[in-house]
Formats: structure tokens, sequence, C-alpha cells
């Protein structure tokens, strides 16, 4: 009845426990549950899942199609289509995302930049002069 995309299958998973240290490429979908000291990427030619339980924290930027946090990120993040942030979620960081769900208990420390912002460029003010 309603159309939801499918999720790509959760493959990889560092555990609870585990750090890692370097960047982290991955494809279809990864949980995280430990720590990842570096930039965490969705491969490029498929959407990508991502799973920052309450126990993970990440260090370092954030790529991937669909990114739920109930964990800790300090950088930036940037969700693709979907961005879920569950109450345990803390984010120092900006954030960039196309849609927005975030429960209550939720925190972000940096600016919330929805994919499609458009600026729009307001002309200088000139004051009026009342000599003339």
């Amino acid at each position: 009845m309603f159309s939801r995309s499918k999720q790509p299958p959760i493959k990889s998973l560092i555990a609870e426990g585990s750090r890692i240290e370097g960047n982290v490429h991955f494809t279809d979908g990864l949980r995280i549950d430990g720590e990842v000291v570096g930039d965490v990427r969705a491969g490029s030619d498929k959407p990508g899942l991502l799973v920052i339980s309450a126990s993970a924290r990440v260090e370092g930027a954030v790529y991937a199609d669909h990114v739920i946090v109930n964990g800790h990120i300090n950088g930036p993040l940037h969700a693709g289509t979907m961005l879920e942030l569950q109450p345990k979620a803390r984010i120092a960081g900006d954030v960039h995302y196309k849609t927005l769900e975030m429960h209550q208990g939720a925190t972000i420390c940096g600016k919330m930049v929805p994919a499609d912002t458009v600026v729009e460029e307001k002309p200088p003010l000139k004051l009026a002069s009342s000599k003339q």
C-alpha cells in the first residue's frame, strides 16, 4: 500500500570494543557499535545504509545515503536521502540532509543544511540621504 524503498542489507559490522583508525569505505549496509577514527563513506554506485548505535563513536566525516544515528559523531554528516536521529544521538559538526527525522533528546552542535536549500542573494541596502 505505501511504497517505501527497500533498504540495503547490513553486511558489515564494527563491533563494540573495536577501534578502527583510518577511513572506512563500504557498500550496502554497515553497522557501527565500536569506534572509528577517520571518515566513513558509502560507495557511490549504490545507496548505502549506515547505522551508528548508541555505543558507537565516529571521529570524522560521515557520508551515506540513509543514516541512522543513536551514538556520537564528531565531524560533518552528509545523508543523501534520509537522516534519522534517535534519542541518544550526539552530533558535533554540520549536518547535510534531504529528509530528517529527529527524536526528542537528540542533539546537534553545528549547522543544519537541507539539500534543497537555495540561498537567496539579497541586494545591499542603501541608506537614504537627506542631502540631495
